[in-house]
């Protein structure tokens, strides 16, 4: 496979652009939500053992087809994100989920999972949408246009209330989160979050160019 992309969401920077996983090459590295594999695949093919997990089973066969049709190895799993019990414990080197975090109502499960199974000091690597895109959107009046008009408070930024929106063509649940609460979360987990990124849209989204689109974190195993 030529050229090997992680991507933590549509219209933002790469992993070659932001370089937060390190150097994977012989680690583990579980890929929580993979949806096709996108990502599963391009760390095989920078010499990781991944572990990708996704809860819909065509997903997974397409991300095996695919797999295949690069030629890399990877060990794919049906399962929902919050439930690794078929880990071990402290076995995992990287933890990376790319837009499935905000997808989990109960965030603290997840992390306290994701916990139990990194090895100590092992990174936690998670993107989703920002929330402040959730709260603040310009009209679009045809899909791939360009944002028309000011920006508009939609709804509140502090307001919990999950909401239904377009991924990819489906209609996928949310729950909303603040910053602060996401960081109270990892704090009860037991991580030390080490960077917060919120990096400026690359083209046009609903949000448009003054709202971040995705908010990345990394964040680090400690206590027990």
């Amino acid at each position: 496979m030529n050229n090997p992309v992680v991507t933590y969401a549509p219209g933002s920077p790469r992993e070659s652009d932001l370089r937060l996983c390190g150097d994977v090459r012989g680690k583990r590295v579980l890929d929580l939500g993979t949806g096709e594999g996108g990502n599963a695949i391009a760390f095989a093919a920078l010499g990781a053992h991944v572990i990708a997990i996704d809860r819909e089973a065509e997903q997974l066969g397409r991300g095996r087809r695919a797999a295949d049709a690069a030629e890399v190895k990877v060990e794919w799993h049906q399962s929902d994100v919050a439930d690794l019990a078929f880990l071990r414990a402290d076995s995992i080197d990287l933890a990376f989920a790319s837009g499935v975090v905000d997808e989990v109502e109960d965030l603290d499960r997840l992390l306290r999972q994701v916990h139990r199974v990194l090895r100590p000091g092992a990174a936690f690597v998670f993107s989703y949408e920002h929330p402040m895109s959730l709260a603040v959107r310009r009209e679009i009046d045809a899909p791939g246009a360009l944002p028309l008009g000011a920006l508009e408070v939609r709804r509140s930024y502090f307001d919990p209330t999950p909401v239904d929106v377009d991924a990819a063509g489906a209609r996928v649940r949310v729950w909303p989160r603040t910053i602060a609460d996401v960081f109270a979360s990892a704090h009860r987990a037991g991580y030390r979050v080490e960077l917060l990124l919120e990096p400026e849209p690359i083209g046009a989204t609903g949000a448009g160019p003054d709202i971040p689109s995705v908010i990345v974190w990394r964040a680090r195993k400690e206590g027990v």
